[in-house]
C-alpha cells in the first residue's frame, strides 16, 4: 500500500538527513520543505524583495522543485546557495508570512498527492500532511544540534563559530514555535524520537522498523 511519511523537528535534529536516507531505503520521493522556503528566501534576497506583498507577488512567477536531492529554483540548481548565512538569517522571517506559507503548503500538498512521499519540515504532520500514514518528530539537545550544524558548515568551508550557531538555532526555535501560522509543533499522533545520543543510522533503522511494524498492523 502506498503511504506518506511526515518528519518534523527543529533545526539540527537530523530530520533532513534521516528523511533522505529513509527515502532511499524505502524507494520513496524525498521532499525537503525547509529547502523550499530557503529557495524562496534566496530569490527574495537576489531580487531585493522585502515586504510580504512583494514576496507573495514574486511567488506567482517562481518555480521550485526537488530532483535527485537537488533544489531547483526557476530552472537553476541552488542547492549550495540556499545554505548561505544571508539566507539562514532571513528564512524564518519569510517562512512565517501567512500568505507565503499558504502558497507553499498548497505546493507541497500537490507534490504528495500521489503518495509515496517522505517530507520533512516543521509543520508537515500538523498542516501539510495531517493525514500522513506515518508521522515522526525528531528532537535533540540544543548544544548537540548546534554542534551538528557547526560541523556541517565547517565541512562545507564556511567560517562559523559554535557559540553564534547555538544562538542562531535558539532564536530560530523561538521564532518557529511562537509564530501564529503553522508553528513548529509535534502532531498529536507523531512518534517522538530524541536523537541526541543516536547516530543517523540508528534513527533511520528505528523509523524503518516502526514503519514495518505498522505495515504488519502492530504499530
Amino acid at each position: 500500500m502506498a503511504y506518506n511519511i511526515a518528519i518534523d523537528g527543529p533545526a539540527g535534529a537530523g530530520k533532513s538527513t534521516v528523511a533522505r536516507k529513509v527515502a532511499e531505503k524505502l524507494n520513496m520521493i524525498y521532499i525537503d520543505t525547509g529547502a523550499m522556503y530557503r529557495a524562496v528566501t534566496l530569490k527574495a534576497c537576489v531580487k531585493n524583495k522585502n515586504t510580504a506583498q512583494e514576496i507573495v507577488e514574486m511567488l506567482k512567477d517562481t518555480y521550485i522543485d526537488i530532483k535527485n536531492n537537488k533544489v531547483i529554483l526557476d530552472g537553476e540548481d541552488v542547492t549550495e546557495e540556499i545554505r548561505s548565512k544571508q539566507v539562514t538569517r532571513k528564512v524564518s522571517d519569510i517562512a512565517k508570512i501567512p500568505e507565503v506559507r499558504l502558497i507553499m503548503v498548497e505546493m507541497q500538498k500537490r507534490m504528495a498527492r500521489k503518495k509515496g512521499v517522505i517530507m520533512d519540515g516543521r509543520d508537515i504532520g500538523t498542516t501539510v500532511l495531517p493525514d500522513a500514514e506515518y508521522k515522526f518528530f525528531l528532537t535533540a539537545d540544543l548544544k548537540e544540534r548546534a554542534r551538528r550544524r557547526f560541523e556541517e558548515l565547517k565541512n562545507k568551508g564556511y567560517d562559523v563559530e559554535l557559540d553564534q550557531i547555538e544562538k542562531d538555532i535558539l532564536e530560530r526555535d523561538l521564532q518557529d514555535t511562537k509564530r501564529k501560522c503553522s508553528p513548529l509543533l509535534a502532531a498529536k499522533d507523531a512518534i517522538i524520537i530524541d536523537t541526541t545520543h543516536k547516530s543517523i543510522q540508528e534513527v533511520v533503522d528505528e523509523i524503518i522498523t516502526l514503519i514495518k511494524r505498522g505495515e504488519e498492523g502492530a504499530l
